[in-house]
């Protein structure tokens, strides 16, 4: 019994004496929060700063970097989080994507729609670490990138003098490879998403020659406005012209994929037969299990976009997944209403729909927020395939400019109107929206409508150039005997279904 009190008297001690380092540590939250007087509200906002450090570390991913930073180890839990949340950006592509717009063609050219998918995640991976990287976050010149990052330089690991040299070390949470490849899943959906407007009939030689010309010449430059460090749209860029808000993509994943859509659409023509036929989708269930993926690689999409497992991720994850929800409302209530019934599809267009328009905004808007810009994304969405689609009788096969497009840049356009300072951390003007600043900061809507027109002005340059180059070279369509038959045995010489 003594040995027992013995035991327990020693234990005592070395508590107290645990107790008494922690308060005197210079580096204790409690200690830090007594001396401003406010314990809560220091510990909140010393997380908050962590927070802000943590992102803007993480974010300088270019050659700018100040040889004076303080030296940032390498963080497993950021390189976890980032690990995963590029596998969900993949996911997205496939089986996302390609179930999503599998479903929706005609079953006969379902094969088409999946190679497409699963080759550009071969072929754009490929340019991205030969040269599409160095193009979109090479150099310090505000238009353009450069080539001193081709074949992965200065990414990668190297052995120097006996050491391992990791590109990032010291200055960043993660090591820069990390970034190249969460930003690679990126460059691999985006043209991917065009595939939609000249489904069942473009060949499939053409495709792969203009997605890869159209992500180096197109995507690249508005990700490096965008994005990088010296980009003349960067929002973290002091020099920027017009710092644009755009936290996960929605001018240059979106805009740029969409409008490029649009003009493929109407460059290369309707499918034979369009409007006369009935074409409907042949297997909605494929849709319905692509767009439930779609959706949860969407956290990984837009919450990894903070680059760290931080309070920023915890909103733009809160905010995407209260968007598409909304979206899914709204698009399957205004079909309730004008139809009289709510259709599968239009819930699973709903939420894709509602996650385009939060791409933009999911870092800079409340949850609430995330909820309006949801509904009004699902409505006009909603509208722009259904209405404006019939009215202007182009064929977008599976709506690519109607979602991506237009839902891109109502997501940029509400990004000014609700920013908030709760999100954005901004305390005079800046990175704060129409309404909180009482109709005051027209500057920050100003900068979103300069993004939308100058990602959607390259992307329809851009591509009207390059179908029209490609016309006179390779030529766009298979031939019509090609297209009656199906894309999957005229191309590749396989049947999606065979049932014995």
């Amino acid at each position: 019994m003594k040995a027992f009190h013995c035991l327990a008297f020693t234990l005592s001690l070395l508590m107290c004496a645990r107790v008494a380092a922690a308060d005197n540590s210079p580096t204790s939250a409690t200690n830090l929060a007594k001396q401003s007087g406010t314990e809560e509200t220091s510990a909140i906002d010393s997380v908050a700063e962590a927070d802000a450090l943590a992102a803007r570390a993480v974010v300088s991913v270019n050659d700018n970097e100040n040889a004076d930073e303080a030296i940032v180890e390498f963080s497993p839990a950021h390189i976890a989080w980032m690990l995963i949340c590029s596998a969900l950006v993949l996911m997205m592509t496939a089986p996302g994507l390609a179930l999503f717009y599998g479903g929706l063609v005609r079953k006969k050219n379902i094969l088409s729609v999946l190679m497409q998918c699963v080759f550009l995640m071969g072929m754009m991976t490929l340019l991205w670490a030969v040269v599409g990287y160095s193009l979109a976050f090479g150099g310090s010149h505000p238009y353009w990138g450069d080539f001193s990052h081709v074949f992965l330089n200065g990414v990668l690991p190297t052995f120097a003098d006996g050491n391992v040299v990791t590109p990032g070390e010291g200055t960043k949470p993660i090591p820069d490879a990390v970034f190249m490849v969460f930003q690679g899943m990126f460059f691999i959906i985006t043209p991917a998403l065009i595939c939609g407007a000249f489904a069942e009939r473009l060949k499939f030689s053409t495709m792969c020659v203009f997605s890869a010309l159209w992500g180096l010449l197109v995507y690249c430059p508005i990700c490096h406005w965008v994005w990088s460090d010296s980009g003349w749209l960067c929002e973290w860029n002091k020099d920027a012209l017009f710092p644009a808000l755009d936290f996960a993509g929605g001018t240059v994943v979106h805009v740029s994929s969409g409008v490029s859509a649009l003009v493929c659409a109407m460059f290369i023509g309707q499918r034979m037969n369009y409007g006369s036929v009935p074409m409907p989708p042949h297997n909605l269930t494929y849709t319905c299990i692509g767009a439930a993926l779609l959706w949860v690689g969407w956290f990984g999409f837009n919450a990894g976009s903070a680059l760290a497992p931080n309070t920023m991720a915890v909103n733009a994850f809160v905010a995407t997944h209260f968007a598409a929800a909304a979206g899914v409302v709204s698009w399957a209530l205004a079909e309730w209403i004008l139809r009289g019934k709510a259709t599968m599809l239009g819930g699973c267009s709903g939420a894709i729909a509602g996650l385009v328009c939060i791409t933009p905004a999911c870092g800079s808007v409340s949850a609430i927020s995330a909820i309006i810009i949801g509904l009004i994304g699902g409505l006009v969405c909603c509208w722009a395939c259904t209405g404006l689609k019939h009215q202007f009788k182009y064929d977008d096969s599976l709506d690519a400019f109607g979602v991506h497009g237009l839902g891109g840049t109502v997501g940029a356009l509400l990004t000014g109107v609700f920013a908030s300072r709760s999100i954005t951390g901004e305390l005079h003007g800046g990175r704060v929206g129409l309404i909180e600043s009482g109709f005051a900061n027209w500057e920050q809507l100003l900068n979103q409508v300069v993004s939308i027109g100058a990602a959607a002005g390259l992307a329809i340059i851009g591509t009207v150039i390059l179908l029209m180059l490609l016309n006179v070279t390779m030529g766009l369509r298979v031939t019509p005997e090609e297209e009656q038959r199906g894309l999957d045995i005229a191309q590749h010489g396989e049947e999606g279904y065979i049932f014995l």
